[in-house]
């Protein structure tokens, strides 16, 4: 089993360099465990109080229980991963059942902040966009996605995105085994990347 830890900025495109990914691979082959399911249970805080919760700092998300379930699919063991719902911010009764594969995909913005997490990790992989474009996405599909106005999205962006993509998800670049520049549009790293592990594979497999 191979995992691989994609991380980057909010709208850096880390969810198309993932894609492209499971697309290079016959179907079944790559899971993907995505960092924003395992955001903390926000439900016994007032609805009201909710908006304001920080959700780009490492302490919002429950690592022991995502470093529990990479475990138990290293193991051969399925897991139950769970749901959320940015509406509402709070943690949904569905789960989503992960298979163990070949190939493990751990993603989000702060999966390489955490160090027992990154230890776990055979390959780190951070997907850079230029700010500006970041923000064109993040605007696009938060207004679409979770119900927000452009002013919104900007205010929050000023106030907490941007302060914490420099503080915590920056600083994490150096980490990388490999820095993908231009997010998904960059087909050459993407194409390097899937090359590697192709080759991790068949070394394994033999």
């Amino acid at each position: 089993m191979l995992v691989i830890g994609i991380a980057g900025g909010t709208g850096s495109g880390k969810t198309t360099v993932v894609n492209k990914i499971i697309n290079s691979f016959p179907a079944g082959e790559v899971a993907v465990l995505q960092q924003d399911a395992y955001y903390k249970d926000s439900s016994h805080i007032p609805p009201e109080e909710r908006s304001k919760i920080n959700f780009d700092e490492p302490d919002a998300i429950e690592w022991t229980l995502l470093e529990k379930h990479l475990d138990c699919l290293r193991r051969g063991e399925s897991i139950e991963m769970p749901t959320y719902s940015y509406i509402t911010c709070t943690r949904q009764p569905e789960t989503i059942k992960i298979e163990p594969r070949d190939v493990i995909i751990i993603e989000g913005i702060l999966v390489l902040t955490e160090p027992s997490l990154r230890d776990k990790m055979d390959v780190k992989v951070f997907v850079d966009a230029d700010p500006d474009d970041r923000l064109i996405r993040v605007i696009a599909r938060d207004c679409i996605q979770r119900g927000r106005t452009p002013k919104m999205v900007i205010d929050r962006y000023q106030a907490i995105l941007k302060p914490m993509h420099l503080q915590y998800i920056e600083p994490a670049k150096r980490y990388a085994d490999l820095i993908v520049p231009q997010g998904g549009s960059n087909t050459v790293a993407i194409g390097l990347l899937t090359d590697y592990i192709e080759s991790r594979l068949n070394k394994t497999q033999k």
